[in-house]
């Protein structure tokens, strides 16, 4: 469990002019951020952005991650430390969606306002409002990339999900690669009940490089045509393109993937992954941050991108080989853009 503080503090001739402007001083802010990890850049990136943000708007942050992606009773232990402190706010990337529900509904019954970022709760409305990337469409941008990068008819397909737990953010990002691709989604609430003939097989990644690597000798051992790798992030694609090099098979296969890191996006001009949905952690936590703030002052709760249950932080496909038809930045941009 990490715990890290930030606190802005008045000078003494500040706090003086104020009692005196105000017969009560404004209500001091607090929050808790819980991310899956304190390892993968990505959740490194939101606590850098809710750390910077809290200390500009003056709010006391609390800190905390799970040991692994899908811990999900270190998430539950934190809520409960963040409940005893009477915090304002807390903001979490739910490691499982369902699971972690009880523990939200008693922070909201302590009057805490609780916001998603990056992934969903199941359902939605279980958080006051949600900040994420549109999961569904940065998966359709690499799915429409490979379509026209990659003879759909003679795809091998091996797919790197998360993890076993469904739905979730893994599960959108599989099931929207699949609709760019154009295959039959059957249930787009969990993976692996298709039943596309390109589709060698899935195996899970937890977003690791060590695990991505496992899963994709896996797959190759299932089937050595592998041409087309679809993973979650871009640590699990660094894992994959180890596997495929020690077989000889980088060449082979096209692999596509979704985060945006500074890694990432160099490996996409290293041509280790040939393109990459950029999505942006620091905004999602900055955000989070001023909802807490805002709500507090105000009772104000953020709107809802239109059409969506959540509000979209963007995405961009980034790759040095754009297609017709399907939108992308360049490897500069996406370097300019970049986390971690």
């Amino acid at each position: 469990m990490n715990r890290i503080w930030i606190k802005t503090l008045a000078s003494c001739g500040a706090l003086s002019a104020a009692l005196l402007a105000s017969p009560a001083l404004a209500k001091n802010v607090s929050a808790c951020l819980i991310t899956k990890t304190d390892t993968n850049p990505y959740f490194v990136t939101m606590k850098k952005g809710a750390e910077q943000t809290a200390k500009k708007l003056g709010v006391d942050l609390t800190t905390y991650a799970g040991t692994y992606d899908g811990d999900n009773q270190s998430q539950v232990a934190a809520i409960a430390s963040c409940i005893d402190e009477g915090v304002d706010g807390i903001l979490i990337t739910p490691s499982d969606t369902k699971a972690i529900f009880p523990s939200i509904g008693k922070a909201r019954q302590a009057g805490i306002m609780v916001i998603a970022l990056d992934t969903k709760l199941q359902p939605a409305s279980a958080a006051d409002a949600t900040f994420a990337t549109d999961n569904v469409q940065a998966g359709k941008l690499i799915g429409e990339w490979a379509r026209k990068r990659v003879d759909d008819e003679k795809a091998r397909i091996a797919f790197l999900d998360l993890a076993v737990s469904q739905p979730s953010v893994g599960v959108q990002r599989d099931q929207g690669f699949m609709q760019g691709f154009g295959i039959d989604v059957k249930d787009p609430n969990k993976w692996g009940d298709e039943t596309d003939p390109r589709i060698v097989g899935h195996d899970v990644s937890y977003g690791a490089e060590d695990r991505g690597r496992k899963a994709m000798e896996n797959l190759l051992k299932k089937d050595s045509s592998i041409n087309l790798v679809y993973t979650i992030n871009e640590p699990a694609a660094a894992g994959a393109y180890q596997a495929l090099e020690a077989a000889g098979l980088e060449d082979q296969a096209t692999i596509v993937s979704i985060d945006g890191g500074c890694p990432g996006v160099k490996n996409v001009q290293e041509g280790v992954i040939g393109a990459t949905a950029q999505q942006y952690p620091l905004l999602m936590a900055s955000k989070g941050i001023e909802a807490v703030k805002t709500y507090v002052e105000t009772g104000e709760k953020p709107q809802n991108s239109p059409g969506l249950d959540f509000i979209n932080t963007g995405v961009n496909l980034v790759t040095d080989h754009p297609v017709e038809g399907v939108d992308s930045i360049s490897i500069e941009e996406g370097l300019e853009r970049c986390w971690g």
